[in-house]
């Protein structure tokens, strides 16, 4: 039995909220069990220096957890200032600009800021899941005001976690099951199942591929999952 008393092919119960801010945009808390993110998207009609004049788009994401996201409070400043949370706010920005054309939407830049209320592991694949959410509301948006005339996502994105844990493949792994893995890896997928990113360790010792490819099945089982709820959470 995993830790959390899951089947090892099964997801925590997740929640998508959107319209939660006032005035950005795109909005959502997402909730993967005990992780709890608030994802915002906000436009701005200005670019980057290295896109001026180009007629190209941008799409940036920002990650932080608050201070007091896990069992122990965490000094803000660094947080923020941590190489970890630099990595993870590349990842979602590179995930999110993968589904995107560029080229379609004009000189416009849309930050996501992805904000860990609380964290039970998995913080960048609900970032990831909950950010693009935010990123289809800020789309809805600026063409229901004629901004543009499409929204320029060519596919969904969403990200999972799983691991090895006592020999086993398991899926969408909590901060207890996280800790005490053979193995992790952070699978970022597209809705037909196209690979964005993976991020992949061994803790202990190496693994074999047919542990990766069980990892990589679980992982396209529940990204299938969580891309539902995304439609569900864009359509209500």
């Amino acid at each position: 039995m995993r830790p959390s008393e899951r089947l090892f092919n099964q997801m925590r119960p997740v929640n998508i909220e959107t319209g939660v801010s006032k005035y950005a945009e795109g909005s959502c808390i997402i909730k993967f069990g005990e992780t709890h993110v608030l994802c915002t998207a906000s436009v701005e009609e200005k670019v980057p220096p290295f896109l001026q004049n180009s007629g190209r788009g941008w799409i940036t994401a920002e990650y932080n957890m608050l201070p007091r996201a896990t069992n122990s409070r965490s000094n803000r400043r660094r947080i923020a200032q941590s190489g970890r949370t630099q990595e993870i706010q590349r990842l979602i920005g590179r995930s999110l600009r993968a589904i995107t054309n560029l080229d379609s939407f004009g000189e416009l830049q849309i930050i996501v800021d992805c904000d860990v209320l609380q964290a039970d592991g998995g913080t960048r694949t609900a970032s990831i899941t909950g950010g693009y959410v935010a990123l289809q509301l800020a789309f809805q948006h600026l063409v229901s005001i004629g901004l543009v005339s499409d929204i320029p996502t060519n596919s969904q994105v969403a990200a999972v976690s799983c691991g090895i844990w006592r020999g086993k493949s398991i899926l969408d792994l909590d901060y207890s099951e996280d800790s005490t893995a053979d193995a992790d890896a952070n699978f970022v997928l597209t809705a037909d199942g196209k690979i964005i990113e993976i991020q992949g360790t061994a803790e202990k010792a190496p693994f074999e591929r047919e542990k990766f490819d069980e990892m990589l099945e679980l992982a396209t089982k529940g990204i299938n999952e969580l891309c539902v709820l995304q439609t569900q959470a864009l359509t209500t």
